[in-house]
């Protein structure tokens, strides 16, 4: 289950650090990893945002 996740992360991180560095470059893996991070990074916090927003919008409306 958890290997499911990590590919699921780390092919979009792969396809986005190829943009910037080579594939046979030596840092290429510690590229990946730190845009894996931020796409993580990203979708929690959009997450966070989209339950706030839910939130405030319940509170609007006198429930």
């Amino acid at each position: 289950m958890i290997g499911w996740l990590v590919r699921l992360i780390f092919i979009p991180s792969g396809i986005i650090a190829g943009w910037f560095v080579a594939k046979d470059a030596p840092n290429f893996s510690a590229v990946q990893l730190v845009v894996g991070l931020l796409l993580i990074f990203f979708i929690v916090l959009v997450m966070i945002i989209a339950a706030r927003l839910d939130d405030m919008q319940g509170k609007s409306t006198g429930d």
